[in-house]
């Protein structure tokens, strides 16, 4: 019965493809026949339309997605986004990691940390033609002129502190936009389940599918008693949002149409081949060879210290989450030629462009020298940039480098150092108390120094700095400017902001010193790195317009690659076909938590879940059936007892085709009217490889069911508090 109905899901639905897409908001009305046909109902307009429900309920957090849920400022997002806030929280005592944390009333709502923000996009402007108006031909100028007219742009925009204003490129700098964003300063903890029921199954599930996770937490935004944004204090009062989005607690079946809105990260689908070729053969191996290195690290010295494993929780699961990334891109390229199948599309571009005129094709032959350029750019820097990973050394860097910007006009300084930075880069001095520790940041560096030691891209300034007193073993010389460094002590951090590029030259800090003493270096790497970002913004947008035009041509889908702005995919709840030729189904259930719990982590889900589970205590949360009636079809092919499978339980994960990826974690999935029906938070591990070529096939984003949202705020956690905020409609 069950592969009968499968089936005929796949022969009646037309959902058995992903749809490609990671859509700016303004372009949705070009595509509205696309959404209607899917089954979309709220209209392109809208959803176009910043202002507007569902729109202006989507916020960032900077490096996630969320959304608000209510109208005093309750914010729903993953768990793992809200890692650094929970962590930031948790001592030995306390342990929220561990325990999970729940406040019933708002005053007992924790500050989520100084460098916590919420960003309302409210304004996204095509200001294209001011940032690349009166380019020269010089690289290098052309590469100044072009951030020196995107941050006079800012500046304009900034005329009120409260926001927060980006110009970003797009397509590869055919295009650039300014976002506005209202800045929330003072974010709170309100409620997260358990790590363990969280991250059930932890890095050995990760990109995997079927899942059981309880990724979601809760957060709140504060301002001011004026309702103005505000830094953290006991008299804020909580946030009203212009929009906040509604819950369906009936959730979706398979087939069901849904969008999702969010922040993605970054995609690479418009690189060339030879780009694919050297992430491929070099530039992850690499990278994957350090983050392990640097897991296991971790990893073995939290073992045996608790205050370790606390500290670097957050640290530990964002290089986890990358190593894993990392491996199922390997693995992807290995499984399928992804090579091939992009060299084959370029190709047939490159006829393309040929035939339409013999002089574009010197586009991409400059493109693949300026390429290759910056690969053997990447290749030498990799091991020196990594050299200077130590968390006092790059405090020092970056105060040294704030002290030499500050001789320049405030519009003349390199971004990251000007005064609207300010507030940010004081926040950032303060997480290094609740990130670091001098036993295992020296551990770290040390690795990453001998790396450098161990190959052949040297570099003389940090050559001399090691060659000093040699006769002294390595490890001793770290341990020892460890111990004589003041940089780990916070009063003293904000103090160097003050500080002129003459006072850090007298200092005798050793980091400091070291950060003077590669500071000529780095600069002259950096202005080398501009001078071909300068070249490559002559190629790049000449390449993507011929694309884009090809793409035109052949009816494909031409949205920008994910730059970290706001975007909107759609798809449809659907499984799919696994690499080992099983057929994934779309919905888990809680009695797969049973199924995979050992009681030894990762696969060591709560007592009081498993005890809620146990006692079969589900209420209005069951479902019946997750998939829609085909009656009609089955009694075609089969009898009239044919009916949908039963189903009979709380779904806790489901799988979607919509087109997702890092920096999505946390956006909300809406049903085909708008209505909030799950979270993002992962991609199966067949798809990881869409961020260089999207696979209609295997392309599908996990996602906690908000079935399973609302079972453990009401059945697990008990909290009523919240249920009574949030707006659902039954």
């Amino acid at each position: 019965m069950r592969k009968a109905l499968i089936a005929a899901l796949a022969l009646t639905s037309g959902f058995a493809v992903a749809d490609e897409g990671q859509w700016q908001p303004h372009q949705l009305p070009s595509i509205a026949q696309k959404l209607t046909d899917r089954g979309i109902e709220i209209s392109a307009k809208q959803l176009a339309d910043l202002s507007q429900y569902p729109m202006n309920a989507v916020v960032s957090l900077g490096y996630c997605t969320a959304s608000f849920v209510s109208p005093k400022g309750l914010v729903v997002t993953n768990h793992h986004c809200a890692y650094g806030a929970i962590q930031h929280n948790s001592n030995q005592e306390h342990n929220y990691l561990e325990d999970g944390f729940l406040a019933k009333t708002l005053a007992a709502e924790p500050s989520a940390g100084a460098n916590e923000r919420l960003y309302v996009t409210e304004a996204v402007t095509n200001v294209t033609d001011t940032v690349i108006a009166n380019l020269g031909q010089d690289p290098l100028k052309r590469y100044e002129t072009i951030a020196q007219n995107r941050k006079d742009i800012i500046k304009q925009c900034e005329s009120d502190d409260n926001y927060r204003c980006s110009v970003r490129s797009f397509h590869n700098g055919l295009e650039y936009y300014l976002i506005k964003q209202l800045i929330i300063r003072d974010v709170r903890l309100v409620y997260a389940p358990p790590e363990a029921a969280a991250a059930f199954g932890g890095d050995v599930d990760n990109y995997e599918y079927p899942r059981h996770s309880a990724d979601f937490t809760f957060l709140r935004a504060y301002v001011g008693k004026d309702g103005k944004p505000a830094g953290y204090s006991e008299d804020n009062v909580p946030y009203f949002p212009k929009g906040f989005v509604k819950i369906n607690p009936n959730g979706v079946k398979a087939g069901d149409a849904v969008f999702a809105a969010g922040y993605p990260g970054r995609t690479s689908r418009y690189r060339l081949t030879s780009e694919l070729e050297f992430a491929k053969n070099w530039q992850y191996p690499a990278q994957a060879k350090r983050y392990q290195q640097r897991i296991n690290t971790i990893e073995g010295m939290s073992a045996a210290n608790k205050a370790i494993k606390i500290q670097y929780a957050s640290t530990l699961a964002s290089t986890a989450n990358r190593m894993k990334k990392l491996n199922g891109l390997l693995d992807g390229f290995r499984a399928t030629d992804i090579v091939g199948m992009k060299q084959a599309k370029e190709n047939q571009f490159k006829t393309w462009l040929s035939s339409k005129s013999k002089d574009k094709q010197a586009i991409i032959k400059q493109l693949e020298n300026l390429i290759t350029q910056q690969q053997q750019g990447y290749q030498q820097s990799f091991y020196f940039d990594n050299a200077q990973s130590s968390a006092l050394l790059s405090t020092a860097q970056r105060l040294y480098r704030l002290a030499v910007e500050k001789q320049k006009p405030d519009n003349l300084r390199e971004q990251g150092y000007q005064e609207r930075d300010m507030k940010l880069f004081a926040a950032r001095l303060k997480r290094l108390d609740t990130r670091y520790l001098a036993a295992v940041d020296k551990v770290l560096w040390q690795q990453d120094l001998t790396a450098y030691l161990n190959q052949d891209n040297k570099v003389a300034e940090l050559d001399t700095w090691l060659s000093q007193d040699a006769s002294t073993p390595l490890a001793q010389r770290v341990d020892a400017m460890y111990k004589e460094s003041k940089l780990d002590v916070h009063e003293q951090r904000l103090k160097w902001m003050q500080a002129s590029a003459a006072d850090f030259k007298a200092s005798s800090d050793p980091f400091i010193q070291l950060a003077i003493a590669l500071f000529d270096v780095n600069m002259k790497n950096e202005q080398a790195s501009k001078t071909l970002a300068g070249q490559l913004s002559r190629a790049r947008p000449e390449y993507m317009a011929s694309l884009i035009a090809y793409n035109n041509e052949l009816g494909l889908p031409v949205y920008p690659d994910a730059n970290g702005t706001l975007r909107v995919t759609y798809g449809s709840v659907d499984g799919y076909q696994a690499q080992d030729g099983m057929y994934k189904q779309p919905f888990t259930q809680l009695a797969g938590i049973i199924a995979k719990n050992t009681g030894v982590e990762p696969f060591n889900a709560p007592q009081k879940l498993l005890d809620v589970i146990a006692a079969n205590d589900n209420g209005k949360h069951v479902v019946e059936s997750v998939y829609p009636d085909t009656r009609g079809f089955m009694c075609r092919l089969f009898s009239c007892d044919a009916k949908p499978e039963a189903f009979n339980a709380v779904p806790v994960n489901f799988l979607s085709s919509v087109d997702t990826t890092g920096g999505n974690s946390g956006s909300p999935v809406f049903n085909a009217k708008g209505e909030l029906v799950g979270l993002n938070f992962d991609s199966t591990y067949e798809a990881i490889t869409k961020d260089w070529f999207f696979n209609t096939e295997i392309t599908r984003a996990i996602h906690v069911d908000i079935r399973y949202i609302l079972w453990m705020m009401d059945k697990v956690d008990h909290a009523d508090n919240l249920l009574e905020e949030l707006k659902i409609d039954n």
